[in-house]
């Protein structure tokens, strides 16, 4: 026997596609937290110093958080072909602006010490700002589209033609989606903030996260009430073969009907839309308490549940097409050959728990140093200020923003 037929093709792309799963929700729970807090800091932080402080909340551990979405973009190209090729051909202005919004933060860390000018860091702080805001608007716009099909066909030969606009991505539904992102990282941002920051900042981060939270659970009930009501779902017309070619041209796909049939045919996966709201309005329960360490863990389990309803609800499907059903992408039809799958699959038993252990000794070594950097921080980069405010300058403090 051929080692890799140890695993059926079936098991193996179901095994993919929610690997795939993991790695968004992981660089959701790590890096959507850097996201909240560039998207918080004009308005919890007032001051050169405040700001500083909530920058270094976030400036030792923001570059591990960026492995996750990398490896996600990795598996999409290497486990789903398809996929890969159609998002980054129909998405590619929304990629190019996530990207270098994720490119200008990088830029902002760095920059912003090098001089004192209070208009120079300003015009970094915002920098930031937009580097966290819009990729969580962007994402959430990309769900919004997905979820009520792309405009794309496939040829005879499989090669991709997107027949949509850019403009056209940013219809009503999408961008309900995309402020539900926004509000859901805003809330992770403002708990980590709550637990890491001190001072003024970490009250307006708990006000703001407050808000946030309210805002999440609300768009999130909307766009599932939308969803459920006005968005027509996607359905294979007969019987398919999870283990056959990946050509999705060999199956019929109709257009019509409702996605919550899925919540009828398995049951199950509720849970997801339940942990969802859970999770969010414990954290807001929390932000209003006070109580940082399970507000942060509340605010996790919401990202997990609202991310994961959406794969669980669309399943088997990845990506529907509006104009061509039948080109439509799903789990049993867009993926890589047999072997592929199966050979990163043995990569990733290796390398996945490796950087699971990574992420964890990088957020534990950091959350006692943060904390008593923020402390020291303060109290020196006060003083300093009271110096320099005699100058009209603000003080460029013992640390630096990064």
């Amino acid at each position: 026997m051929i080692l890799h037929q140890l695993i059926d093709f079936e098991t193996l792309r179901v095994i993919w596609w929610g690997l795939l799963g993991v790695l968004l929700i992981g660089f959701a729970l790590t890096d959507g937290f850097d996201m909240g807090v560039g998207a918080l800091l004009p308005f919890v932080a007032r001051t050169d110093v405040e700001r500083r402080v909530a920058i270094n909340t976030i400036g030792p551990v923001w570059e591990g958080n960026q492995v996750w979405f990398i490896l996600g973009g990795g598996a999409i190209f290497a486990a789903w072909p398809p996929l890969y090729a159609v998002s980054f051909s129909g998405f590619y202005l929304a990629m190019f602006l996530v990207l270098a919004a994720l490119i200008l933060r990088p830029v902002a860390f760095t920059y912003r010490s090098k001089r004192i000018d209070p208009r120079w860091r300003e015009a970094w702080d915002w920098a930031l700002f937009v580097g966290g805001a819009v990729p969580a608007l962007i994402f959430g716009v990309a769900v919004g589209n997905v979820l009520q099909g792309v405009p794309f066909r496939l040829t005879e030969d499989l090669m991709p033609l997107y027949e949509g606009s850019f403009i056209g991505l940013l219809n009503p539904f999408a961008l309900l989606c995309g402020l539900t992102s926004v509000a859901m990282l805003v809330m992770h941002g403002g708990a980590w903030l709550s637990l890491k920051a001190s001072g003024p900042v970490a009250l307006r981060a708990r006000r703001y996260g407050e808000g946030a939270a309210l805002v999440a659970v609300a768009g999130y009930a909307f766009a599932g009430v939308w969803l459920a009501v006005g968005i027509d779902s996607f359905a294979f017309a007969g019987p398919v073969a999870t283990d056959g070619p990946s050509n999705p041209l060999l199956s019929e796909v109709l257009h019509g009907g409702s996605w919550l049939n899925a919540y009828a045919e398995r049951p199950w996966i509720a849970i997801a839309p339940l942990l969802g709201f859970a999770g969010a309005l414990l954290a807001w329960a929390g932000l209003r308490a006070g109580r940082e360490v399970s507000t942060l863990l509340a605010s996790k389990l919401a990202i997990f549940g609202m991310i994961s309803s959406v794969g669980l609800t669309m399943f088997p499907f990845i990506l529907p097409s509006t104009v061509d059903p039948a080109s439509s992408l799903t789990v049993w039809d867009s993926s890589s050959s047999h072997l592929t799958l199966f050979v990163m699959l043995v990569a990733t038993v290796v390398f996945m728990p490796l950087i699971l252990m990574y992420t964890a000794w990088m957020l534990g070594l950091f959350a006692a140093a943060i904390f008593a950097v923020m402390s020291a921080m303060w109290l020196e980069m006060q003083e300093d200020d009271l110096l320099f405010a005699k100058s009209g300058q603000t003080a460029k403090g013992k640390a630096d923003d990064v």
